[in-house]
């Protein structure tokens, strides 16, 4: 075996994919997965650990695969990792990116070697609270950074209810396309919280139902706002209100869970605004529900400002989204229903103050791509309806809300806010704010701060791996 090449990944051919909503990667068999494992050089500094967002020992679990010890390798992926099912399959692996085999050659397939530890070794464990705590928490949101604080906290033993204004859990995993994840998988995780008090309460909307202030006068001693970025950034062109124009966030949400409501017909011409994830995401999605129609993603920059990942662009090229650069939108033509996107050509300027390139537009440039549905994906920023103004959040440059002081508190006092820009930082942000709130609570009664014990029961807390600290986890 080639220690710098990769044991591959097995995936549908183009025409498989296209065809239909399904997982893209293949699993590894066992035998790959105990080769890739072994490909591992175990760093004395691991990197692969530094740059992930909730720092998984995924070099632990990568020698354990190597091994053929897949229940140990099962378990220390759970053990920090309450939604690994869902990661193993989704998550951007910037451990990947970190691995020292990158500038040697292929990096380790860490997030396929997850899969494989939740594929062949035992991952049905239930996750153990330690000695029950008195204080009450409120999480308002169910997204990734308020499960990810929810059973954080839950671990230490307090008791907490999650709010969800929609009637399901996962906030924006809803709208991760089937090629990428299982319907199942968050349940799959979320079974194994079964012993923890954890209650979620769904179908009720901050703002309306509750304030953050009111949970604190019915008795939670803290609060965690973790609404994420879910309300669509507009274009603020002509058109934009036409029937035929969706923005991302809700034509993925119903990709997963009403396709019929949306395309009712064969042959369309969609574009998709935008050269983010959730834009290739949208691209994708459509382009399997397009029988001989056409998908172009139209950019205002070039390839190379596209913030998506690799992975992603790389899948739109493969499946037939064509990319369109250099071209802004202007306005959306039709009188009952979308009929064309009006584009202006625009390139490269001086640079600005900073040394940054601008954009500008070419004169006379305008041009009409045909189309009968526009996609919009621009970005998103939080919907803040029903919030006063008291609480003065900051916001992240992708939309969230987060406390200004320190451990993420509000100005009023109990009331945290934070949230990422993936799942997986989401989760790591979540694991934060549970940890300061837990610190404010130990203080305010009097106790010691303590890390996080063993989700499993163990007697002692995780202790981080050698060569990463050295030292016991804390919060």
């Amino acid at each position: 075996m080639d220690r710098y090449e990769r044991v591959p990944i097995q995936e549908e051919s183009r025409e498989e994919r296209v065809r239909k909503f399904a997982l893209i990667d293949e699993p590894y068999s066992l035998e790959d997965a105990v080769l890739e494992g072994q490909r591992c050089l175990q760093c004395a500094m691991p990197y692969c650990i530094q740059g992930c967002p909730i720092t998984q020992d995924c070099r632990g679990y990568n020698i354990l695969v190597g091994e053929r010890d897949f229940d140990g390798a099962a378990r220390l992926t759970l053990r920090e990792n309450p939604l690994a099912t869902v990661l193993c399959k989704t998550c951007y692996h910037f451990c990947e990116d970190d691995c020292i085999m990158t500038g040697r050659g292929v990096p380790i397939a860490i997030r396929h070697l997850k899969r494989a530890a939740l594929d062949y070794g035992k991952s049905d464990l239930l996750y153990v609270p330690s000695k029950k705590k008195s204080e009450r928490i409120a999480i308002i949101g169910a997204g990734p950074a308020g499960l990810m604080a929810a059973w954080d906290l839950a671990i230490r033993g307090h008791p907490v209810t999650v709010f969800e204004h929609e009637p399901f859990l996962g906030g924006q995993i809803n709208t991760i396309p089937r090629y990428h994840l299982d319907p199942d998988d968050l349940d799959t995780d979320l079974a194994r919280w079964k012993n923890l008090d954890v209650t979620f309460v769904v179908g009720k909307r901050a703002g309306v139902d509750f304030t953050p202030k009111s949970l604190l006068e019915e008795g939670y001693e803290a609060v965690l706002v973790s609404i994420g970025a879910s309300k669509a950034r507009e274009l603020g062109i002509p058109g934009e209100q036409l029937p035929g124009v969706y923005h991302a966030l809700p034509f993925l949400l119903a990709m997963n869970k009403r396709p019929e409501g949306i395309f009712g017909r064969k042959g369309r011409k969609i574009v998709v605004i935008g050269a983010g994830d959730v834009a290739l995401d949208a691209a994708r999605s459509a382009r399997r529900l397009t029988s001989g129609g056409e998908v172009q993603l139209v950019y205002r920059r070039g390839p190379e400002d596209m913030k998506a990942t690799e992975e992603e662009k790389t899948g739109g090229q493969i499946e037939g989204v064509r990319y369109v650069f250099y071209r802004s939108p202007k306005a959306i033509l039709g009188s009952e229903h979308v009929e064309g996107l009006v584009v202006e050509r625009t390139e490269h300027g001086p640079p600005d103050a900073k040394g940054r390139r601008t954009l500008v537009s070419v004169p006379n440039s305008e041009e009409t791509i045909p189309c009968d549905m526009v996609i919009v994906a621009v970005g998103e920023v939080a919907d803040l309806s029903g919030f006063d103004k008291e609480y003065d959040f900051k916001f992240a440059s992708m939309g969230w809300p987060e406390g200004k002081k320190e451990g993420w508190m509000t100005d009023v006092e109990g009331v945290f806010a934070t949230g990422g820009r993936s799942v997986v930082h989401a989760m790591g942000a979540g694991e934060r704010a549970a940890a300061a709130i837990d610190a404010y609570l130990a203080k305010k009664h009097g106790r010691a701060p303590e890390p996080r014990p063993d989700p499993f029961g163990g007697s002692e807390p995780p202790k981080m791996p050698s060569g990463y600290g050295g030292a016991t986890w804390t919060p």
